[in-house]
């Protein structure tokens, strides 16, 4: 059982006034030339409080898991620099050579040191581990500070595009509990998510403003390289949006509307095929996860979440193979369960109630938007608006591959959460345009 300490609050509490001011100071420089900035110090505090409230449920309610393993791994690496530097710089670099024999009762022993992606991962943390003076809390909460700016950039992104929507995506981008939640803490999760935001934000700069280029450039590649090699379906289902969202900027620049419905599907197409290409190409880099192992992998997956083990938490959208055909008729099922579930039928604990009743507000809105929209205008409006296309078939891409792939709410809850602020604010950008012109046709 991982136990929480005396000095684990001590340097949470400094650390969180340090992030306070911090925040107070970026909010009242950048403030006043960018108003946005208003929400700055507000949304890092509740990454900060998340980060928090997952070190302690995992503490006092879960004793133990991933988060508190990941820890655990970064402390005892950090141990091991004290012991022999050599061997804690090689460990650092990734080197091949098996040291699990350097660390001893001292050093404290890795519990995941058997996993390679679990290492890498703890590795990261070890820089976040000496400056949070090896305290969970404390590590925790400079970890939450990192990555908001992966977040905070997202929110800026959307802004700028849909200025007129800043309240609500407050709601989506910066305070939706179960991102807030799950990707805040000693996590992957928190990670990728910020890796999803710096993806997203850049991507648009370097593409389509044209601004600052090899700055942009620079971070996309580090944000695919974390992302490829920790959660590789996270890079998959953002590169097929991201081709299509610059064949769409194109889109829309053409007046006539023939000429545009001729070239949509030759482009759309061209732009499916270069991403195709691209993920085939990373082969090599993503190993288990390449093209032509995934579908395997999935499979693999699902059967597995189904044991015992994960304490009968799990959920059925049927049986299917590792052929395409297969898993693209459980597609829908795949995509509901991912955006959708837990329901408020399926939750069995505090932590799936709150993310049930969350699910059950984002279904609302889809629904209501559906009807309104008749299904074809929902899809047809999406369209209109490139970073809304992008948002949009990420969010469709992600949910299939999570969905396809987890069978247990546990997990779902968690792996969910990158697409999640993207389907919500493009969920509250199509009430926006379908209320607009609601109001043209009434002319008001």
């Amino acid at each position: 059982m991982f136990i929480l300490t005396f000095w684990d609050f001590f340097v949470g509490i400094i650390y969180l006034a340090i992030i306070f001011v911090w925040g107070k100071y970026i909010e009242n420089k950048r403030g006043k030339q960018q108003p946005l900035y208003r929400w700055y110090t507000r949304g890092l505090m509740a990454k900060c409080f998340g980060a928090i409230a997952l070190c302690l449920i995992y503490t006092l309610y879960y004793e133990g898991g991933d988060t508190t393993n990941y820890f655990e791994a970064a402390k005892s690496i950090s141990n091991v620099l004290g012991k022999d530097m050599h061997a804690f710089v090689e460990m650092m670099l990734g080197k091949g050579k098996d040291f699990y024999s350097v660390f001893d009762s001292n050093t404290g022993w890795p519990p995941n040191w058997r996993d390679p992606l679990a290492i890498f991962v703890s590795r990261l943390f070890v820089p976040l581990c000496f400056l949070g003076f090896k305290t969970y809390i404390g590590t925790s909460l400079l970890l939450a500070w990192i990555c908001y700016s992966g977040i905070w950039r997202l929110f800026l992104l959307f802004n700028e595009v849909f200025p007129e929507l800043e309240k609500q995506f407050t709601i989506s981008i910066l305070f939706i509990p179960s991102v807030v939640f799950w990707g805040s803490g000693l996590l992957k999760d928190t990670v990728t998510i910020s890796a999803v935001g710096w993806f997203t934000y850049c991507f648009y700069y370097f593409f389509i403003k044209k601004e600052d280029r090899l700055k942009n450039l620079v971070c996309i590649v580090l944000a695919s390289y974390l992302l490829g090699t920790i959660k590789p379906y996270i890079l998959f289902a953002l590169i097929p949006g991201s081709v299509i969202w610059l064949a769409n900027e194109q889109l829309v620049n053409v007046k006539s509307k023939l000429l545009k419905f001729l070239a949509a599907p030759i482009l759309i197409s061209l732009a499916l095929g270069l991403g195709f290409f691209i993920l085939t190409q990373l082969g090599d880099f993503l190993g288990v996860y390449s093209v032509n192992k995934i579908l395997y992998k999935a499979v693999e997956s699902n059967l597995d979440q189904k044991s015992e083990y994960y304490g009968g938490n799990s959920f059925d959208i049927g049986e299917f193979d590792a052929t395409a055909p297969s898993m693209i008729s459980k597609a829908h099922l795949a995509i509901a369960a991912t955006l959708f579930r837990p329901t408020l039928l399926d939750a069995k604990n505090p932590v799936m109630l709150l993310s049930a009743l969350e699910n059950t507000y984002i279904m609302l809105l889809t629904i209501f938007l559906l009807i309104r929209l008749q299904f074809f205008g929902f899809f047809r409006l999406i369209g209109e608006k490139p970073l809304l296309l992008f948002s949009v078939i990420f969010s469709l891409f992600f949910a299939f591959s999570v969905g396809i792939a987890t069978s247990n709410f546990g997990s779902l809850v968690r792996l969910k959460i990158p697409c999640i602020p993207f389907f919500v604010s493009s969920l509250f950008v199509l009430k926006y345009l379908y209320e607009k012109k609601s109001k043209k046709k009434l002319g008001i």
